[in-house]
C-alpha cells in the first residue's frame, strides 16, 4: 500500500447513506474514492456515475482493487461483521457503519482478526468529531459547568417508516431506536464522562407491525421484532450517571442532550449532527444562554478521514473499533437489563480518544 498521498477508499453498500459518505470523501484532499460495490451491481454502478467513481460492481470489485486501502462498510447491520471480516481478509482496513456487529462474540472476533493482521477497524458514529460535540467537551474540560455529574437524553419520534423507503431493518435485530440512534448519544456521553460501568432499563413495543409510508413499497406491512421504546439509566466508571429515553413510539419529535455539573448545565447540540449552538444555564439563569457555536467543518465520513490520516501518520485513529465495541457492549447490556429487570454490569472499558486540534481542517491536504 502507498506510504504517502491520498488514501484509496472503497465503499461496499450503495444505499441511501452512501450518498453523504461519497460526497464528503470525494471532497477531502486526503481521501480518494476508487471503487464501490453492492449485492446489486447496477445500484453500485448508478452511484459510481452519480459521484464520479472510477470502478463499480460487486463486493469483489472493491476487495480486489489493489489501490483501495480502507473499505467503508455500509451494508445492513446484520451483515456488518461478515463483510468487515472479508475486508480484513483481503488485507484492507475497514470502517463500519454502526453498530460494529450484532453481538459481542462477532465484534470481538473482528477486533482480534484486525489486531492479528496489523489492520485497523473504525466505526461510526463519527459525529463526536464534529464541531458541536468537540466544543462541548472542551467546555466541560475547561470547567465551565464545574464537576460533571449527570446527563439527560431524550430521543423521541414516531419512527422512520414514514419517510424511509425500506425501513423494515430499522425495527429488527441490530436496530430499533436503541441500536439505530443510541450509538450517537452513548458515544457522546463516553466522550464527556468516560466508559460506562453498569446499566438498567425497561423496554416496550407499541405495535407488532408497521406500514411503510413512502417510496415504491408504500403500504407494505412489516414486523417489529425489537423494543421500539427504551428507557435506560447508566452509571459511569468515574461516578457520573445518565438517564436516557430512545423511542420510535412518540408522536412528539424531540432530541435533547443535557450535561449537568456542580455549577451549570450545558445544552448540547444533537449528537446525530456535526454542529450546533451550545447553551449554558446557571442557577441564576431562567433560560440557557448560547456560549459557543459548534461549527460544521464536515459530516459523515469525518472518522474515515481521521482514520486515513492516522494510517499515513502512524498514529491511532479516534473512532476506533474499541470505542464502538464498548458502545455495542453497553447496548447489549441495556437489552440484557430489560430482560433481567435489574442492573447489568458493562464488562468492557475504553480509553477516550484525544480531542481534535482546534485548528483541524478536513479540507486541508496533509498526506
Amino acid at each position: 500500500m502507498a506510504s504517502s498521498g491520498p488514501v484509496g477508499v472503497g465503499v461496499i453498500g450503495a444505499g441511501v447513506i452512501s450518498n453523504t459518505y461519497l460526497e464528503n470523501l470525494n471532497s477531502f484532499a486526503d481521501t480518494a474514492v476508487l471503487a464501490i460495490g453492492d449485492l446489486y451491481p447496477d445500484i453500485a454502478e448508478a452511484q459510481a456515475e452519480k459521484h464520479d467513481i472510477p470502478s463499480a460492481g460487486d463486493v469483489d470489485t472493491v476487495l480486489s482493487n489493489p489501490d483501495v486501502e480502507i473499505v467503508v462498510n455500509l451494508t445492513v447491520p446484520a451483515a456488518h461483521a461478515e463483510v468487515a471480516s472479508k475486508v480484513l481478509s483481503a488485507g484492507k482496513h475497514v470502517w463500519n457503519e454502526k453498530p460494529l456487529a450484532l453481538d459481542r462474540t462477532s465484534a470481538k472476533a473482528l477486533l482480534d482478526q484486525a489486531d492479528a493482521a496489523g489492520l485497523r477497524v473504525g466505526c461510526a458514529p463519527d459525529t463526536f468529531l464534529g464541531g458541536g460535540l468537540q466544543t462541548t467537551r472542551r467546555l466541560i474540560e475547561q470547567g465551565r459547568i464545574g464537576a460533571p455529574l449527570t446527563a439527560l437524553v431524550l430521543m423521541q419520534s414516531p419512527g422512520p417508516e414514514r419517510w424511509h423507503p425500506n425501513p423494515a431493518f430499522l425495527f429488527q435485530e441490530g436496530a430499533g431506536p436503541l441500536f439505530d440512534i443510541g450509538p450517537y448519544y452513548l458515544t457522546a456521553l463516553v466522550q464527556f464522562f468516560g466508559p460506562i460501568a453498569a446499566v438498567a432499563a425497561i423496554g416496550a413495543r407499541s405495535r407488532e407491525t408497521r406500514v411503510i409510508g413512502s417510496g415504491p413499497k408504500a403500504g407494505e406491512e412489516f414486523a417489529v421484532t425489537v423494543p421500539s421504546h427504551v428507557s435506560a439509566s447508566a452509571r459511569f466508571e468515574s461516578g457520573q450517571s445518565a438517564t436516557m429515553i430512545f423511542s420510535f413510539d412518540s408522536p412528539r419529535r424531540r432530541t435533547l442532550l443535557e450535561v449537568t455539573g456542580s455549577e451549570a448545565t450545558l445544552e448540547v447540540p444533537d449528537p446525530n449532527m456535526f454542529f450546533g449552538p451550545i447553551g449554558l444555564m446557571t442557577r441564576d439563569d431562567e433560560e440557557p444562554k448560547v456560549v459557543a457555536e459548534g461549527k460544521q467543518l464536515s459530516s459523515r465520513g469525518t472518522g474515515v478521514l481521521d482514520m486515513a490520516r492516522a494510517v499515513r501518520e502512524g498514529r491511532p485513529h479516534r473512532a476506533q473499533g474499541a470505542l464502538a465495541y464498548h458502545v455495542l457492549d453497553t447496548m447489549i447490556a441495556i437489552n440484557d437489563a430489560i430482560d433481567a429487570v435489574s442492573y447489568v454490569k458493562v464488562e468492557s472499558t475504553v480509553e477516550v480518544p484525544p480531542l481534535l486540534p482546534e485548528d483541524w481542517d478536513p479540507k486541508e491536504k496533509t498526506v
